[in-house]
């Protein structure tokens, strides 16, 4: 009977010990979720500290790669601009793979480039465009990798909020209800003997006291 359910187990020998067995398996899951709960907060602080590392290598490319932008947008004007932009293919592509961390799987990005070469002519263009591009392309692992640490944290965290979750369950429904059967099956049990053992000492003595009054 599920402990959950409010109702009170049948107070028997067998209820008594599959209890006991449904009360060992919730301590052991209960421990395992905790482990699994203080690696969670470790890989999650590690991730952290790597994002902010990851941060903090991309922040200054990241910034003189506006920089050239917007010279290139004052230069070349916002028309040619997004127009060149337009018209140029892909040169970046980004693969997205899964990885595995403590049961959660977190993609993870790998960029490649594709060499083709000057897209658009010199004449109606500057060096802030080449440069802008120069940057972009040398920023853009940077930017993935943080995307990639920062994705893994919020996967982790919910993953740590469920477990957590669960161990509430436990530790405040579901082993104490346990343990609330164990104990009023066992006091059940008990009593019952205790009146048995009193029935057959009232038997006993009426059977004695016949025997008596027969001699």
């Amino acid at each position: 009977m599920s402990v959950s359910s409010g109702r009170r187990p049948l107070p028997t020998k067998i209820e008594l010990i599959r209890v006991k067995r449904s009360l060992a398996v919730a301590r052991s899951v209960y421990k395992i979720l905790e482990d699994k709960r203080d690696v969670l907060l470790k890989r999650i602080d590690e991730l952290i500290q790597q994002a902010g590392n990851a941060r903090e290598e991309m922040s200054a490319p990241l910034f003189d790669a506006y920089r050239a932008l917007f010279n290139a947008y004052l230069e070349v004007g916002p028309a040619r601009l997004e127009s060149i932009a337009i018209t140029t293919p892909a040169q970046v592509s980004v693969d997205v793979n899964l990885r595995t961390i403590v049961d959660v799987k977190v993609p993870t990005f790998v960029i490649s480039e594709k060499n083709l070469g000057m897209t658009y002519g010199f004449a109606d263009t500057t060096s802030s465009l080449d440069e802008t591009t120069r940057l972009i392309r040398k920023v853009l692992p940077r930017i993935a990798k943080a995307a990639e640490y920062e994705n893994a944290i919020f996967g982790l965290a919910r993953e740590l909020e469920k477990t957590q979750r669960l161990l509430n369950a436990l530790e405040y429904i579901i082993i104490p209800g346990y343990q609330d059967s164990v104990k009023f099956i066992a006091a059940t049990l008990e009593e019952r003997e205790r009146e048995e053992f009193v029935r057959l000492k009232h038997v006993k003595a009426v059977l004695e006291k016949k025997k008596e009054v027969k001699v």
